[in-house]
């Protein structure tokens, strides 16, 4: 695609993350499976629902644009998935990998959230309120996915991790 206009990269970044969107709503369900916290694995299944929503967002954005829905593969998502599947991987203590799989998740999460300020940003700036105000909304929702991680993190799972390695001692 031949970039002439903002609103042609504002297009090939929301392709962007409807590609990225598309991939975690196939990685979060192997996540929740992984992770050996109740809470954890809730946190991942809950944002596994509010990330096809995500995407049906993303679909109403390419409709109100005119442009068919379709992702360009995301090779920073791609990866990010990739470093969470060998935490997935990893022989490791169960609170150990919990605390792994925060952390893979958490990028990916920066990693939306940029995206997302990004297009929002752009919306704003080709006067499209609406579709700013639907792309806040996720926006809105990615950071309070990464807040939830960020207190599952420091009240229950990185404490139980350092507390089995002084238990190992």
């Amino acid at each position: 695609m031949e970039m002439e206009e903002l609103r042609d990269l504002y297009v090939e970044q929301l392709r962007d993350l409807y590609n990225a969107e598309n991939q975690l709503v196939k990685a979060l369900p192997k996540m929740a499976k992984a992770a050996s916290d109740e809470q954890l694995k809730t946190a991942f299944l809950d944002h596994l629902e509010q990330t096809k929503g995500h995407v049906e967002r993303l679909t109403e954005v390419f409709e109100r644009l005119g442009v068919k829905a379709s992702g360009k593969k995301c090779k920073a998502m791609e990866g990010l998935i990739e470093e969470g599947g060998e935490m997935i991987d990893e022989d490791a203590a169960p609170e150990v990998k919990d605390a792994g799989l925060i952390a893979a998740a958490q990028r990916v999460e920066h990693y939306e959230m940029a995206g997302y300020g990004t297009v929002r940003a752009y919306a704003k700036l080709l006067g499209d309120t609406a579709q700013a105000r639907i792309l806040q909304q996720t926006l809105d929702e990615e950071g309070a996915a990464d807040k939830k991680l960020t207190n599952l993190a420091e009240s229950v799972i990185n404490i139980a991790a350092a507390e089995h390695h002084s238990a190992d001692a």
